[in-house]
């Protein structure tokens, strides 16, 4: 059973950088794409950015490409999601998820891919 568990959020100023981490255990391979969802109160939850363990490949959102980037750090078994020239519409409760089977470009969006979850952790923009 693959456990995530999130930190890092906050409240930051437009134009300002937060860093997120999700700590995870329980992997049973290296075969796994593990990324970032966000959801803004009365929207849907939306990908933000995923990476496969093995391979390094990334997806990103176009709203957030150029300004996010999403990295592993296989010593501490994490995997972050750092975030510069926040925008107030970035504000939403941050989700990192796994998914233990192939993602492409035209599923790694959906959140039903993804079969791990974290709790969340907010991260609001004020501008």
């Amino acid at each position: 059973q693959v456990q995530l568990v999130e930190s890092g959020g906050g409240s930051v100023q437009a134009g300002g950088s937060l860093r997120l981490s999700c700590a995870a255990s329980g992997y049973t391979s290296k075969y796994y794409y593990v990324g970032w969802f966000r959801q803004a109160p009365g929207k849907e939850r939306e990908g933000v950015a995923t990476i496969h363990l093995a391979y390094g490949d990334t997806f990103y959102a176009d709203s957030v490409k150029g300004r996010f980037t999403i990295s592993l750090d296989n010593a501490k078994n994490t995997f972050d999601l750092q975030m510069n020239s926040l925008k107030p519409e970035d504000t939403a409760m941050y989700y990192c998820a796994a998914a233990n089977s192939p993602l492409y470009t035209d599923s790694w969006q959906y959140d039903g891919a993804y079969k791990y979850w974290g709790q969340g952790t907010q991260v609001t923009v004020s501008s």
